[in-house]
């Protein structure tokens, strides 16, 4: 935590403002700005007004939505950021050898967001893009980021949480959740069958650097007409296994 004197709480509300768009909430006006951002509905409508005029929001006089101008920041970070430029060319080379698509995650708060991918002979997964932020109970990659938290901070990332159900086999009940974390904990890696989507398996390890810490995790996605769990477990589990451990020196 920061002084007070230090903290610029216009930014921290500006920035709210510009989280509470999502693709469940397209288009807000600043009545609902507000309810998502936690602000009054005249200070919501400052904010949506000063990001429209700085180029950040489109309107139409009553609504606001995203403009292309947001994506400088996620172009940046992919830019400059060093994990992203590290794990492409191995995320590449295990694209080239199979027709799966490769993604590498970070954990960020309730989600995960994808930093880097790579696919080779068909279509990546709908929705895996670069930026994209998916939940992280329900997929191999926030699993396994939730195992290598310390017991002590996953109890506090579960106090109080109800866990979303997205489809019809998304495990929702959170002893089952806590005992499943466990089971992660113990294997080292993480398959999560059409929990997020159905038809869309996917398979993650973690990525550790040097001093043992998890800093990121890397997944295979695989549809049901390439799913195959004994050979995931006979291949691609080493392939994946093998690339952390290449990785490793360079984290």
């Amino acid at each position: 935590m920061i002084a007070p004197a230090d903290y610029i709480a216009g930014i921290a509300k500006g920035l709210a403002v510009l989280e509470s768009f999502d693709t469940e909430r397209q288009r807000l006006n600043a009545t609902l700005a507000a309810q998502r951002a936690g602000l009054t509905r005249a200070a919501a409508r400052r904010h949506l007004l000063t990001l429209a005029d700085l180029g950040y929001l489109e309107t139409d006089g009553s609504y606001f939505w995203l403009s292309p101008k947001v994506l400088r920041f996620s172009g940046s970070y992919l830019a400059s950021a060093r994990l992203p430029r590290v794990l492409q060319p191995t995320l590449n080379r295990l694209a080239a050898q199979t027709p799966e698509s490769f993604s590498a995650v970070v954990l960020d708060g309730d989600e995960v967001v994808i930093v880097a991918r790579s696919g080779s002979h068909r279509m990546l997964a709908y929705g895996l893009h670069l930026g994209a932020r998916l939940p992280a109970h329900a997929t191999s990659t926030g699993r396994v980021l939730l195992a290598a938290k310390s017991r002590a901070d996953f109890n506090a990332w579960m106090k109080g949480r109800e866990l979303p159900r997205l489809t019809s086999r998304t495990v929702i009940d959170t002893r089952k959740f806590k005992a499943l974390i466990d089971q992660v904990r113990v294997a080292d890696y993480c398959v999560a069958s059409e929990e997020h989507e159905l038809g869309v398996h996917a398979l993650a390890v973690p990525l550790r650097n040097m001093q043992g810490h998890t800093v990121a995790a890397i997944n295979v996605v695989a549809t049901p007409q390439t799913f195959d769990p004994s050979q995931w477990q006979r291949d691609m589990l080493p392939s994946l296994l093998d690339a952390a451990r290449e990785v490793r020196p360079l984290l």
